[in-house]
């Protein structure tokens, strides 16, 4: 897809007249009456130093508030005065709430450090530059809060936010059980000593990995959560090897805590202090971390019509939890070296309301003006009211499948199905991202990391 930069002054001045003749580079072009069009732009504008009087700052940022951040990021590069605004809004947690989710990929051609963000608002594409280490060369094992959990060549985790590019560190993975460094004659880490264990039992004895091994075979999916909304604390939950078992930490820990050993894990949710986590069978088991000691409550136990490859769970827009089932099939894709290859392929969605004491299931057939978000970001079911370029009783899926890493020259399985009738359509044609790494859904907020300064990746591209 061809890229185009357009760079000429604007016939007349910008609302809110910006002042001071500084020639400032706009990441994210204007909207287009192509809608159906995907286009990636830059666009200059020149603000002019004879631009009409500027708007009040107060009008200026309540028109600023109704935007979707990568609107108001690109406003907020445009001259002093819109920045002086962006900033403000930003820093008051005041911009618009209700954000859309953005599908995020790498692409070879864009470059190691750069990731793409496709807007399901606008039908185009946006860049951003990234910080070291390249983002093509980490693992994007989840997102939420607008956050990327990811986790580089020497297997370590980052948090890492794409719009400001401010980023932390999570524990180290050698402070799990399983994990250990092997150091070479220079001190630096060099390979893992790695033992797999389930319950009581050694699945694998201890054995010599690669930290790419471990990346790529450790992790498998994190989410992150409010621990405290008041204060922007937070706590990672991290699904890993071996079968998907759960860990957990907290802003300013230094190691991770596991929680009691089970198996199968594929997703979870936090509300009110307790974890509530899925499995694939079914189970649903919720972990209460208030306290110095986790405790653990079975809600729900295996359920043999519940077995799924993909099971979530997620707050409902309306409140309460629902149960979401992703049926797949998974189809041969002709590979000769040395058998066909299993791509996975959704074919339906099963939901079930969880009633208040949880021991219930209440099966239901669709989600009118709802909207759900499934795949490696936290589990997302959404208004389609308040969210006008979404289709309401709609499924938005992108591709989770554990063995993703084993099949990296495969189709991902993403698309948009009808809850009604479990009709599939694709999301963009022609498709945008490579086969691997898979994208995922993120939904921008600038309100969880606070940056260190007042710049953003936007501003970089």
């Amino acid at each position: 897809m061809a890229h185009t930069e357009i760079s000429s002054p604007p016939r007349s001045p910008p609302v809110g007249g910006c002042t001071g003749g500084a020639r400032r580079t706009v990441p994210f072009s204007p909207s287009s009456s192509r809608s159906s069009a995907v286009n990636t732009h830059r666009l200059s504008i020149e603000a002019s130093a004879a631009a009409s009087p500027e708007l009040p700052q107060d009008i200026l940022m309540r028109v600023f508030a109704t935007l979707e951040i990568p609107d108001l990021a690109r406003a907020g590069a445009v001259c002093a005065s819109w920045r002086s605004g962006y900033i403000t809004l930003r820093d008051l947690g005041k911009h618009r709430q209700h954000q859309t989710p953005c599908l995020l990929y790498t692409s070879e051609s864009a470059g190691d450090n750069v990731a793409c963000l496709y807007s399901l608002v606008e039908k185009r594409v946006y860049r951003l530059n990234l910080p070291e280490p390249p983002i093509r060369s980490r693992l994007i094992i989840g997102s939420s809060l607008g956050l990327l959990v990811t986790v580089d060549e020497t297997a370590q985790m980052h948090l890492l936010d794409p719009i400001t590019g401010e980023q932390t560190a999570l524990p180290s993975v050698t402070t799990f059980e399983e994990v250990k460094p092997v150091y070479d004659d220079s001190g630096a880490v060099h390979n893992y000593e790695y033992s797999m264990y389930a319950r009581y039992d050694v699945i694998f004895p201890t054995h010599i990995v690669t930290p790419g091994f471990l990346q790529h075979h450790f992790h498998q999916k994190a989410l992150v959560f409010y621990d405290d909304a008041s204060t922007g604390s937070y706590i990672v939950v991290l699904m890993h090897a071996p079968y998907g078992q759960l860990s957990f930490a907290r802003v300013g820990d230094d190691e991770w805590t596991s929680l009691p050993l089970y198996s199968a894990y594929c997703d979870c949710t936090y509300k009110d202090g307790l974890l509530y986590a899925v499995a694939q069978k079914g189970e649903i088991h919720a972990f209460d971390l208030r306290g110095t000691a986790v405790t653990k409550e079975i809600i729900r136990g295996i359920d043999r019509e519940l077995c799924f490859d993909g099971n979530y769970i997620v707050q409902a827009a309306w409140g309460g939890l629902l149960l979401v089932s992703r049926e797949k099939e998974y189809d041969s894709e002709e590979d000769p070296d040395p058998e066909p290859e299993l791509v996975p392929n959704t074919t339906g969605i099963i939901l079930h309301k969880i009633d208040a004491g949880g021991k219930r299931l209440v099966k239901i057939d669709c989600l009118p003006d709802h909207v759900l978000f499934l795949g490696l970001n936290n589990t997302l079911c959404l208004s389609a009211k308040e969210y006008p370029a979404l289709k309401g009783n709609h499924a938005y899926f992108t591709d989770d499948d554990e063995f993703n890493s084993s099949h990296k020259s495969c189709l991902r399985d993403i698309g948009v199905l009808d809850l009604g009738n479990n009709s599939k359509e694709v999301l963009v044609s022609p498709q945008l991202w490579p086969n691997w790494p898979a994208p995922v859904w993120i939904t921008p907020n600038l309100t969880m990391m606070k940056p260190t300064s007042n710049n953003s990746c936007l501003d970089r591209i």
